[in-house]
């Protein structure tokens, strides 16, 4: 399997408000840069979009590394709770519909392809890869708002 490294953030000015996702999937040297955003949206949803694009742009199975500043989108899979919504009807412990739920299906079937290895990285910190990340996310949040989303 070809191993790929992808550092993924959402960005939104107010929550909800417009918001804007990007990643960068890096293979050996090459490099690809994905970004979008939305005029109406939630971190959240960023921030799962954000891994959603990035797993979707791989065109076969690849061993990834994913580099998240997102507790809650590494927590989902490392701690098993997607697994547990998706096995309980995509309910969550108190019995409420899980939010974003057709991000958390889509994800849910890309990881199905792929090895995923989910990693936390602080956020604003000194990460070169996450603070780029994050101005694109930041970047693509301003063109969701002013009419160019994508």
């Amino acid at each position: 399997m070809k191993k790929v490294i992808i550092y993924t953030d959402g960005s939104c000015q107010g929550n909800p408000g417009p918001g804007g996702w990007a990643a960068i999937l890096r293979y050996k040297k090459k490099e690809r840069v994905l970004s979008g955003g939305s005029p109406d949206t939630t971190n959240n949803r960023m921030e799962l979009n954000a891994a959603l694009q990035a797993l979707q742009a791989l065109k076969e199975p690849c061993d990834v590394k994913l580099h998240t500043d997102s507790q809650y989108l590494k927590r989902a899979f490392t701690d098993g709770w997607v697994k547990r919504w998706r096995s309980n009807g995509w309910m969550t412990a108190t019995r409420q519909p899980v939010k974003n739920q057709d991000l958390w299906q889509s994800l849910w079937n890309e990881t199905q392809k792929h090895h995923v290895q989910w990693i936390k990285v602080k956020a604003h910190a000194n990460n070169k890869l996450n603070n780029r990340v994050d101005q694109l996310a930041v970047k693509a949040g301003k063109r969701a708002l002013h009419g160019s989303g994508t």
